[in-house]
């Protein structure tokens, strides 16, 4: 009889195999419609792990920012890089990666990652919402299969039943935090279910909410905020207006009439060296610009100091003092005995001890247009090879030391120049050591006349200037708020923990309450233990009990990984075998 049933069975096999092919084949799998495609692609963006990819896309894609010269920050720098790389320069600029931040495929990823998060934290925060008004999961019937469990008896001589034990004990998890909620549905062993912890996922929401404030503040700053730059000499007055810029950054949706029109003059700069040190003798300590401010041209000025790391703010633009230097005050007469220049020249620095380039234009000279190019020098020294260097950075010795042109300066063609460069292949030479004129050396208060009646320059005097960046971003607060608030629920998800907790009681029947706990946890939670050592020292010295409620079959904790959902009370998943069960 059995081989006769083994051989129905392996004869019948291939006919079963052959009947679930027939029904796979002629099952009809349902089609996707634009609906349900949508359906898909959004349920795609809007999960953790692609908002997670964007995040990382988008700093992968911001790199190229950081390689190539961006248009925004420096228009002639990028022209100049795309003709010394003919090769791909163009190509570079086809894929705009001189605009990064303002690029097509820059935007669509920083909308794209707007769009995710939005549709990750609003779907987990009404779920949640609904999780906190929702009762704590009904009370398993085996307490014993939870990782943490324990028992208490509360002695018959008492006088507590089970009905007042289980509110005593619903009192007690209150006061630690829990959500209770007591049940009586279980005639003589009523029980309660309680849950804490909700905190973890608000921090959870917090933080990802946080994100996409900062996204947006980011944003909001891109788009109407601006950036400056503007050198000031002793005695210069900046006026916040287009105009008054040296180079000037705006926003895509930057709008002039943002600009408030306040005023920062310049009245003394001042440098402390070093003096003490060997090591750093002659180095600069600190910087410090003494100015006046106006909010607007009715307002009454206002004297502040401009520091390092200290900036002054006026018209919700903050000003930084980010470089100094030296301006030699010079005089320049042309060929026809006029004035055609006069007043300070930024030296820009170049080596130490304020060893600084200069360069001077002067393109209203008559008959011819004038130029110069040299460098100068706080604290002059001269080698045994006629090498002049400077020796300090103080003006203990200032010297001006220049070679002087004559010709077109091509300022009159309309191309842009770059003010602290000057291009002397199509100019004549008037002074160079190379000549028979030689070099022109100046000291405070000294002129030299140009060779050829070309006119004449003088060195009147030396004032410092200060370099000054000037930025405006709407979002930059709301950014910073943002960020603490991440911060914050980054904080709160890490360090609290979602915990559920049940109680049972029941009378025995020589009168005494048995008690039984169990603690489950919503993910891994090392501290586990010890929160179910301290509920059972609560509800120990609660009933009084000797010992801090060691009565009884004790405590037992079972570490084994459990799984917690916010419909039910989860099954704890065994790493072994089961052991017999108390309660069966």
């Amino acid at each position: 009889m059995s081989e006769r049933v083994n051989v129905k069975k392996k004869t019948s096999a291939p006919a079963e195999a052959s009947t679930v092919s027939s029904a796979k084949a002629d099952a009809a799998l349902p089609s996707l419609g634009p609906k349900e495609m949508l359906r898909w692609a959004w349920t795609q963006l809007t999960s953790m792990r692609t908002a997670l990819f964007l995040l990382l896309l988008l700093a992968v894609a911001a790199v190229p920012g950081s390689l190539f010269p961006q248009r925004p920050a420096n228009p002639s720098v990028v022209t100049q890089y795309i003709k010394d790389h003919p090769d791909y320069g163009k190509l570079l600029d086809t894929l705009q990666l001189y605009d990064v931040y303002s690029s097509v495929w820059f935007s669509a990823i920083y909308l794209l990652l707007f769009i995710s998060l939005i549709g990750c934290v609003v779907p987990r925060a009404i779920a949640h919402y609904k999780a906190m008004r929702s009762q704590p999961p009904r009370t398993p019937k085996r307490l014993s299969r939870l990782p943490e469990y324990g028992t208490l008896i509360i002695p018959a001589d008492a006088g507590i039943p089970a009905s007042d034990a289980i509110r005593s004990a619903a009192g007690v998890l209150k006061k630690r935090g829990y959500r209770v909620e007591v049940r009586d549905d279980d005639g003589a062993r009523p029980s309660l279910g309680a849950e804490r912890g909700f905190m973890k996922e608000v921090g959870n929401l917090v933080f990802h909410t946080s994100l996409i404030g900062v996204l947006v503040s980011v944003a909001i700053g891109g788009l109407f905020g601006y950036s400056g730059q503007r050198i000031l000499v002793e005695g210069d007055t900046f006026v916040n207006t287009l105009v008054g810029y040296d180079q000037f950054t705006p926003g895509t949706n930057f709008q002039s009439s943002q600009l408030q029109p306040y005023s920062v003059q310049l009245d003394k700069f001042d440098i402390t060296f070093d003096r003490e040190s060997q090591g750093k003798f002659g180095q600069p300590i600190d910087f410090s610009a003494a100015v006046t401010t106006k909010e607007n041209p009715d307002a009454p000025a206002k004297k502040e100091t401009l520091k390092v790391n200290d900036p002054i703010t006026l018209g919700g633009t903050s000003i930084y003092l980010t470089g100094n230097g030296y301006a030699p005050v010079v005089t320049i007469r042309d060929g026809d005995g006029n004035v055609a220049m006069q007043g300070p020249v930024v030296a820009k620095l170049q080596g130490d001890n304020y060893y600084s380039s200069v360069v001077i234009k002067v393109p209203d000279a008559k008959p011819e247009q004038l130029g110069f190019q040299g460098f100068f020098l706080p604290t002059a020294f001269v080698t045994d090879q006629g090498v002049s260097f400077s020796g300090d950075p103080e003006l203990f010795n200032p010297q001006l030391s220049l070679n002087s042109y004559y010709g077109d300066l091509g300022l009159d063609s309309g191309a842009p120049q770059n003010v602290f460069e000057i291009d002397v292949k199509d100019l004549t030479p008037l002074n160079a050591r190379n000549l028979d004129a030689g070099g022109i050396t100046l000291a405070p208060g000294s002129t030299y006349t140009l060779p050829d009646g070309k006119g004449s320059i003088s060195f009147d005097g030396v004032k410092r200037y200060v370099g000054v960046d000037i930025h405006h971003n709407p979002g930059q607060l709301y950014a910073l708020i943002f960020a603490l608030l991440a911060v914050a629920g980054l904080i709160l998800s890490l360090y609290v923990n979602r915990r559920r907790a049940w109680v049972r009681t029941g009378m025995h029947e020589d009168g005494r309450t048995m008690v039984e706990y169990g603690l489950l946890a919503r993910g891994e939670d090392h501290r586990l233990a010890g929160e179910a050592a301290a509920v059972r020292k609560l509800l120990a010295d609660e009933w009084n009990l000797d010992g801090g409620g060691q009565q009884g079959s004790g405590h037992q904790s079972q570490q084994t990984p459990s799984s917690l959902d916010d419909n039910g009370a989860g099954t704890p998943t065994p790493a072994g075998p089961a052991g017999p069960d108390k309660d069966q």
